[in-house]
């Protein structure tokens, strides 16, 4: 558990020190969630076993820390991004790095939270979603994207030869559409829908925005939640792009298995983002902590750079498909698959 705290526990500080005394503490927590991340993942010294045994922690308490810290770096963000204490430049650095902490560091532990059986850690997570505009995601990732994965039926998992730019409008508005088609079906018309919850939780943020700092408060929010968003929408672009179950009987695809997702095995990264890029081993076992999650480098594809280098290899669409085109050709046919995937 040490490797995860110390590397989500360096950018928190960093992030809060941005906001309490500005320079030189935003030039740092960019630089930690980018330049040193990546530096960090070059030290093969420092990786994470593939394998982590039978007996691992839940981290829980980890994953609530990370929770309650992100409301006062969001709503301290809003504050000091519509202040006049910071300098732009500084505001600039600290836009960046915040959003890439909720995209990548918040989001991860999120998702750790709305998998938990605990009705409390899910709420908590829940709430993340929602002060970031993204509540339905709570739901859609739940209910449709751990059912569909891999499938046409899935917004949220990316097709061979499809850009991010075409997939993120697509996964978004379909993720929306989706969950809420879910959890009405899940329902019935009995209780209070969980649409209705992430509004009023997305609501409240933007009046706590508005309160903080007027029209330009609001105006924050929305743009730290849309960068963040798209972090989260990268990941999922990323950790599925062309890779396709089999349909073993009409509308009936096969179980969800290690070969359905890219993994990344390097280890900052890994420790920063909750182990999220052992993707393949959260879909065969969601409900298994993230301290837990297994890689086989045999049986999982695996992307050839970090998951956070790759998100920005997606934003150049010719250099994602030059390098991710025939790997995921390669992967569908080692495993007798067709050569394309669904499109």
């Amino acid at each position: 558990m040490l490797r995860f705290i110390l590397a989500t526990h360096g950018i928190v500080l960093l992030l809060a020190a941005a906001m309490l005394f500005g320079a030189p503490f935003p030039t740092l927590a960019l630089i930690y969630i980018t330049v040193f991340a990546y530096g960090m993942d070059r030290l093969s010294a420092l990786a994470a076993p593939d394998h982590p045994g039978q007996e691992f922690p839940a981290g829980d308490g980890l994953s609530v820390c990370l929770a309650l810290a992100h409301f006062p770096l969001l709503y301290g963000g809003v504050w000091t991004l519509t202040g006049n204490a910071a300098t732009t430049l500084d505001k600039l650095l600290i836009f960046i790095a915040l959003s890439l902490f909720i995209g990548q560091v918040g989001n991860s532990n999120a998702h750790e939270l709305i998998h938990r059986g605990s009705r409390s850690l899910r709420r908590l997570g829940v709430a993340v979603y929602a002060s970031i505009l993204f509540g339905h995601h709570a739901s859609a990732h739940v209910r449709v994207h751990h059912v569909h994965a891999a499938t046409r039926r899935d917004p949220n998992s990316a097709r061979a030869g499809e850009s991010f730019y075409a997939f993120a409008l697509r996964a978004w508005v379909g993720a929306f559409r989706e969950g809420y088609r879910a959890e009405s079906r899940l329902r019935r018309g009995s209780g209070l829908h969980p649409y209705v919850g992430y509004l009023s939780v997305a609501a409240l943020s933007l009046a706590i925005a508005l309160l903080l700092a007027g029209p330009k408060g609001v105006a924050a929010l929305i743009a730290i939640s849309a960068y963040a968003q798209a972090q989260l929408l990268l990941s999922d672009y990323v950790q599925h792009y062309g890779l396709q179950r089999r349909d073993i009987a009409p509308g009936k695809a096969e179980p969800v298995g290690p070969q359905h997702s890219w993994n990344a095995p390097q280890s900052f990264t890994s420790a920063l983002m909750l182990n999220a890029p052992r993707h393949s081993d959260h879909h065969v076992h969601p409900a298994r902590p993230y301290p837990g999650l297994d890689l086989d480098r045999q049986a999982m594809p695996i992307l050839p750079y970090a998951l956070p280098t790759m998100a920005v290899i997606a934003l150049i669409p010719p250099v994602w498909h030059r390098i991710m085109d025939p790997r995921a050709r390669r992967w569908a046919a080692s495993k007798h698959r067709p050569a394309t995937a669904y499109g």
